[in-house]
């Protein structure tokens, strides 16, 4: 029969962690306590990536004394921190409040701002090296590593805003007012970003997601200009630099977008929970990997609608190329025998019995 196999996301480095007692933010910011709470990524195993069809859900809080991998036993782990983190490494110090989030106190509009920024110096990031391999080491030839970075446009948000923001209004405006200033900043980007990627391989990460987070905030074809050529161009660095390591690209609400993220070159694309698998499928076709895209949400349902839903996505992704995952992070509060339920259902699953309604020509591989 043919089987999902399950994979799941750790988060190492809370304060309980065995792996490494660094922060996994620069020093001058504030950590998070004993328990994270995040909005966690999507993430897959290069296995999965290759044309293979995989299970995956996201990182979840870290319970004390019990971590994921070793709860659920997993086949991809991902150390978890910030996009930002590199930041200081490249001349943008920034600080973590615990309202406000990232706070940069000196944003970057202007041909002076530029002047602060340097090539990336990956001795200050080497906690992450380290982090890598001792979890490479931790989980042995058991499971993949994963790492996973942010895209320059998302990036440049912050380093912009200096902040969360709702509106882009101040970067969206320099795409007109002060272009050659965002270009500059965005290329500057595009190679720190593309070496930080290439230094997680050399340190042990299997595969690499890209977080174009805030792409979707762009009009389709501001995304066209001000994204995706130095998205393509970080693909193009790292494919010559890393050929064997797959890379996923992940943008929220990214439904208008589809099609112009698989240009970028990227091995699978992930959905949120807010395309329909079978539309996207469709859209993208047959030669690339998608990954999603079970709400969130549904982890809160009683569990005959979360098994319903995760069957209803894996029959809609069909056979081949897909990562069952969530649309996004595990929410904040979710409860983990719904975790353990999705792990359950996606072990159970067999494709003759999905698909006994409908003729499906193509084999999975496990």
């Amino acid at each position: 029969m043919d089987f999902y196999s399950p994979t799941i996301f750790f988060i190492p480095l809370a304060s309980n962690s065995s792996f490494s007692t660094r922060p996994f933010f620069p020093p001058k910011t504030k950590c998070f306590s004993k328990k994270f709470h995040v909005a966690c990524s999507t993430s897959t195993s290069p296995s999965g990536c290759k044309r293979r069809s995989r299970k995956s859900t996201s990182s979840m809080d870290d319970a004390p004394g019990r971590k994921p991998w070793e709860a659920f036993h997993p086949d991809g782990v991902i150390i978890f921190s910030d996009i930002l983190t590199p930041l200081p490494a490249f001349g943008v110090p920034f600080d973590i409040e615990e309202v406000r989030g990232p706070v940069i106190q000196s944003p970057i509009y202007s041909e002076e701002g530029l002047k602060s920024l340097h090539p990336i110096d990956l001795e200050k990031l080497h906690f992450v090296g380290e982090s890598l391999r001792i979890l490479r080491r931790e989980v042995g030839g058991n499971t993949a590593v994963l790492g996973f970075v942010g895209a320059p446009w998302t990036i440049a948000t912050y380093i912009v805003e200096g902040c969360t923001t709702r509106t882009y209004a101040t970067i969206k405006s320099m795409c007109h007012t002060a272009p050659h200033v965002l270009r500059a900043l965005l290329s500057h980007l595009t190679q720190a970003i593309s070496d930080y990627i290439v230094f997680q391989v050399e340190s042990g990460a299997h595969c690499i997601q890209i977080f174009d987070s805030w792409g979707g905030q762009l009009p389709p074809d501001m995304w066209e200009r001000w994204s995706r050529p130095y998205i393509e161009e970080i693909v193009s660095i790292v494919k010559n630099k890393c050929p064997q390591t797959p890379l996923v690209l992940y943008i929220n609400g990214n439904g208008g977008l589809l099609e112009r993220m698989k240009a970028t070159g990227v091995d699978v694309i992930g959905l949120d929970w807010t395309v329909d698998m079978e539309d996207g499928r469709k859209r993208l076709g047959k030669e690339i990997s998608v990954q999603g895209n079970v709400d969130p949400a549904c982890l809160f349902s009683p569990l005959p609608a979360l098994t319903e839903e995760i069957q209803r996505v894996v029959k809609c992704a069909g056979r081949r190329g897909h990562i069952l995952n969530l649309g996004h992070g595990v929410l904040v509060g979710t409860p983990e025998e719904a975790v353990a339920h999705f792990f359950e259902v996606a072990r159970s699953l067999k494709y003759d019995t999905l698909h006994q309604d409908r003729a499906v020509d193509s084999k999975l591989v496990v």
